[in-house]
C-alpha cells in the first residue's frame, strides 16, 4: 500500500495474512462444490463465452438441477460475481508469481508484474473478456463488494512495483501536466484502502501506466497485433521499459523533491 503521510515510503512487500479457523466438514464439502461449479462455469465460458453463461446451462454440465445450484448461487449475478472475482484472484496470482520468480537483477519487477499480466490474458482469453470485455447485460456488480476488493488485490501489486520505495513528496512532486481542481478534487476522494491512499500526481501516473499496458494486452488477446505474428511477446517488453523510464523520469530524486516543495524567500 502507498504512504499515508508525507516523507513515508511505499512498503516493498504485502503484509502476511491473518491466520483463520480451520473449516468444518459441511464448510469443506460446500467449498468443493462450489469449486466444481466454478470449473464448470469456467469451462462454459472458455467453450462458449462469457455472455452465454446460464445456471441452466452450468448445472446440465454437472448433472445436476438448477434448484440444486440455487442452494449454492442463488441467481445468475452470484454466479458472475464469483466467477469475474476468481479471475481477477487469478490475474493476481500470475502477476505476483511473475514478480517473485524474478532474479535477473536487469529485469524491472514492474516489467515483469506486466508480463505476468499479459502472459495470464493470452492464455486465458475468455475470462480475460469477461472481466475486461463487453459487460454482461443485466449484470451489476455489488457496490464495494468481492469483485471491488479483487481488483484492489491486484491494483495494490502494481502501486508497489512502480512506486515501492519513493516518498510522497516525490510522488506529489511528479513532472506531469497540471492537474484541472475538477480532476485534483475528484482523485482525492478515491477511497483510502484503493488509490487513494497516492497523492493526485501518482493516481494519474498509475491510471496512465495501467492504461498503456492494458491497451497494448487487449490488442493482442482480440487479435489486433497478429501482424507481429510471435514478436508480440517483445514489443510488449520494449514498450513496458520505455513507459517505466518515462515514469521514472518524471519522479525527482527525494532530495529535489524537498527542495521543490519548500516555499521560496
Amino acid at each position: 500500500m502507498s504512504p499515508a503521510e508525507a516523507g513515508s515510503t511505499v512498503p516493498t512487500s504485502p503484509a502476511p495474512p491473518a491466520p483463520s479457523a480451520p473449516l468444518t466438514l459441511r464448510e469443506r464439502r460446500r467449498a468443493a462444490a462450489v469449486q466444481e461449479i466454478l470449473s464448470a462455469a469456467e469451462e462454459h465460458i472458455g467453450r462458449e463465452g462469457p455472455h452465454s453463461l446460464s445456471l441452466r446451462a452450468v448445472a446440465r454440465s454437472l448433472g445436476m438441477t438448477v434448484q440444486a445450484l440455487y442452494h449454492y448461487f442463488p441467481s445468475r449475478d452470484d454466479l458472475v460475481t464469483a466467477l469475474i472475482t476468481k479471475a481477477y484472484d487469478d490475474l493476481a496470482d500470475a502477476v505476483q508469481v511473475a514478480v517473485d520468480a524474478v532474479a535477473d537483477p536487469g529485469l524491472s519487477r514492474m516489467v515483469a508484474a506486466a508480463e505476468g499480466y499479459r502472459r495470464w490474458a493470452v492464455a486465458n482469453p475468455e475470462r480475460f473478456q469477461l472481466i475486461y470485455g463487453a459487460p454482461l447485460r443485466h449484470y451489476a456488480a455489488p457496490t464495494d463488494g468481492p469483485t471491488t476488493q479483487a481488483v484492489r488485490r491486484m491494483s495494490a501489486i502494481f502501486e508497489r512495483e512502480l512506486f515501492g520505495g519513493l516518498t510522497t513528496q516525490q510522488l506529489a512532486a511528479a513532472d506531469i501536466p497540471p492537474l484541472s481542481p475538477a480532476l485534483r478534487e475528484e482523485l482525492e476522494r478515491l477511497p483510502p484502502d484503493g488509490l487513494g491512499s497516492l497523492p493526485p500526481p501518482a493516481v494519474a501516473i498509475i491510471l496512465s501506466a495501467w492504461g498503456h499496458m492494458h491497451g497494448l494486452v487487449s490488442l493482442e488477446v482480440f487479435g489486433h497485433t497478429s501482424f507481429v505474428d510471435t514478436h508480440q511477446a517483445e514489443i510488449f517488453r520494449i514498450a513496458m521499459h520505455t513507459m517505466l523510464a518515462d515514469i521514472h523520469r518524471r519522479i525527482p530524486p527525494a532530495d529535489g523533491a524537498a527542495r521543490a516543495r519548500r516555499p521560496r524567500p
